[in-house]
Order: structure tokens, then C-alpha cells, then sequence
């Protein structure tokens, strides 16, 4: 049977620390990721990762990095050593199971320089840290945006990213089956806009359940929403696995 825990991230986009602190001490263990994107880092900065660390969890980074190939360095380099934080003394990080920054987001649209960059700063700083690399994933395509031929962009993105030496990328459900097949078994795909069967889309337009992005071949799939504003978070998680 799937172990949906191994795949499931919640996306923590709230405005205060002390809304996502309730959330992760809510959810833990039963949900071990969780996504710190734009709103809340913006608000809280590496507190927000620091916090997740020190209660037990795994930091899904998604700030989607555009920017100079350097700029873009030196941010995932500083994003890779947040997980030291947490970490005492003289241990390798390697040795827990949490306690770091798994995944680290760059957009692709910034094409392939930025993306070799975002590469190489996850390499380097692990290297120097002794710390376990964050998979670099690129987004390719935002799932609030609709029109022709966004399989083809995708693809071409994800070919891109892959060229690149990332790890895989995010992506709609829409696209994953057909990035899955150009891109191989072992091209990480992350699936945003996951909504339970005849839940509101809210502002998403390319969305689909858990059984259709796993069915596509998702290796992660984002849940934001339908648990934040869920009466019982626990319960609608509960429920979704």
C-alpha cells in the first residue's frame, strides 16, 4: 500500500509564525513536509525553517528563485545552510532524519545558466557543510495559468531543467504523465493544485485529486488550502491519505 506521508506536503502559506507553528505541531508526525513559500518567508523570514527543523519536520523551500545566475548562487547557498542551524555541534546532518532544507525551488523561465547556478550552490554548500544536498527543482509553469500548448512549454522547460542537471520540477497534474515519460523514472515531479474530489478551485485552474497526480506519476504532491481552512486540519488530512 502507498505510503502517502512519504509524499505529502503541506503548504504553510499563512502570514505569522504562530500560524504555522499551530499547523506543524497539529500535523506532525502525520504530515512530515511542509512548504515555506513567498508569504511566509516574507513575513518571518528563516524562522519560519528554523522552526519546522526544531519541531521535527522537512523544509520544502519554494521561493522560486529568478534572478542573476550568481544572485541566484549565493540564495541557494544560503538556503542549503539554514538546516545547520538546528543541527548540534560536530553531528552530521546526514545522521537525522530532519532537521534540513530537502528541497529548494528556481524557475526555469530564467533558463539554463540560473538553473546550473542553483546546482551548483546546493553542491558546493553541502559539500563544504557535510550536509545532505537539497533537490533543486525547477517551476515550470504556474497551475493558476491556462492556455494553448502549456504541455509543450512544460516539457520543453522540464527537458531544459534536466539538461541542467536538476532534480525535476513542479508541474501541473496535467503535465506530470508527459513529463514522466520524456524525463525518466527518476526526474523528480512535484504536483501543486491538489484538491479533494468536488473541493472549490479557488484561484487554481489546472487542478486534480490525490489519485489522479499519483495515477500521473507525482513523486510529491502540495496541499494548501483544503487543510489550512479545513475545520478539522487533522481530520482532512486524515481523510486525504
Amino acid at each position: 500500500m502507498l505510503d502517502l506521508k512519504d509524499k505529502l506536503i503541506i503548504a504553510l502559506d499563512v502570514d505569522t509564525l504562530e500560524k504555522a507553528q499551530k499547523f506543524v505541531e497539529l500535523l506532525l508526525p502525520k504530515v512530515k513536509f511542509f512548504k515555506v513559500g513567498s508569504q511566509l518567508f516574507t513575513a518571518c523570514g528563516p524562522e519560519a525553517v528554523k522552526m519546522i527543523e526544531k519541531k521535527g519536520g522537512q523544509v520544502f523551500l519554494d521561493l522560486k528563485f529568478h534572478d542573476l545566475p550568481n544572485t541566484v548562487f549565493a540564495s541557494v547557498c544560503s538556503s542549503t545552510a539554514l538546516g545547520m542551524t538546528t543541527v548540534p555541534a560536530g553531528k552530521n546532518l546526514e545522521m537525522f532524519e530532519s532537521g534540513y532544507v530537502f528541497m529548494i525551488t528556481v524557475h526555469t523561465q530564467g533558463g539554463i545558466d540560473i538553473m546550473k547556478a542553483a546546482v551548483r550552490g546546493a553542491q558546493e554548500t553541502s559539500k563544504e557543510l557535510n550536509i545532505k544536498k537539497p533537490y533543486i527543482v525547477g517551476v515550470t509553469v504556474l497551475t493558476s495559468d491556462e492556455g494553448e500548448n502549456l504541455t509543450e512549454l512544460v516539457l520543453d522547460r522540464a527537458r531544459l531543467a534536466q539538461e541542467a542537471a536538476l532534480d525535476g520540477v513542479v508541474c501541473s497534474v496535467h503535465e506530470a504523465a508527459a513529463v514522466r515519460k520524456a524525463c525518466g523514472k527518476d526526474f523528480i515531479i512535484v504536483t501543486p493544485g491538489i484538491r479533494p474530489k468536488g473541493a472549490k478551485a479557488d484561484d487554481q485552474k489546472r487542478t486534480a485529486t490525490v489519485q489522479e497526480a499519483i495515477a500521473a506519476g507525482a513523486d510529491y504532491i502540495v496541499v494548501g488550502r483544503p487543510i489550512l481552512e479545513a475545520k478539522d486540519p487533522l481530520k482532512a488530512v486524515e481523510e486525504l491519505i
